[in-house]
């Protein structure tokens, strides 16, 4: 295992931790590639609005995973974003691939991010119990993110 760059953490704890990262990190990096999906491919009216929008999304999301990534490595374990690892890890369900219209994507994308949401809010829990208020924290700030771009993209949908 790599040098760590932590103390105060037992190495249980941190093991713990690094894999809680690799999960999630497995997840955003399903989720990214789920927008840039859509980003591509959506069409309809407020088109360029939705995809302008989503490229930001994919950058905030890119941002967070990376903070998952050094937090792994920071605490003496690998980062393990390749998208093959990704695909094998993540809890979220694939991006359909043929989709067009902009209120399927909309629908598709807040299905995720809800979902990606309740599965970091679940890391914050696992990172408090285990003792780790810096994980927590980082988590805390995906969270927010996350919550906000589900409710930039869910205000897409027609009321």
């Amino acid at each position: 295992m790599p040098e760590a760059f932590v103390t105060g953490l037992d190495d249980q704890t941190r093991h713990k931790m690094i894999d809680l990262l690799n999960a999630r990190l497995a997840d955003m990096v399903s989720l990214t590639l789920a927008v840039k999906q859509a980003h591509w491919n959506v069409k309809g009216p407020g088109y360029i609005g939705v995809h302008e929008l989503l490229d930001q999304v994919a950058d905030r999301l890119r941002e967070g995973a990376d903070l998952m990534a050094e937090r792994a490595v920071i605490l003496g374990g690998h980062a393990k974003g390749t998208v093959e690892e990704a695909s094998s890890q993540t809890k979220l369900d694939a991006y359909p691939l043929e989709m067009q219209k902009i209120e399927d994507h909309i629908a598709a994308l807040k299905e995720r991010f809800l979902k990606a949401g309740e599965m970091v809010r679940d890391a914050i829990d696992d990172a408090s119990d285990a003792g780790d208020a810096d994980t927590e924290d980082l988590f805390t700030e995906v969270s927010r993110t996350l919550d906000k771009d589900a409710w930039f993209i869910g205000s897409n949908a027609a009321p």
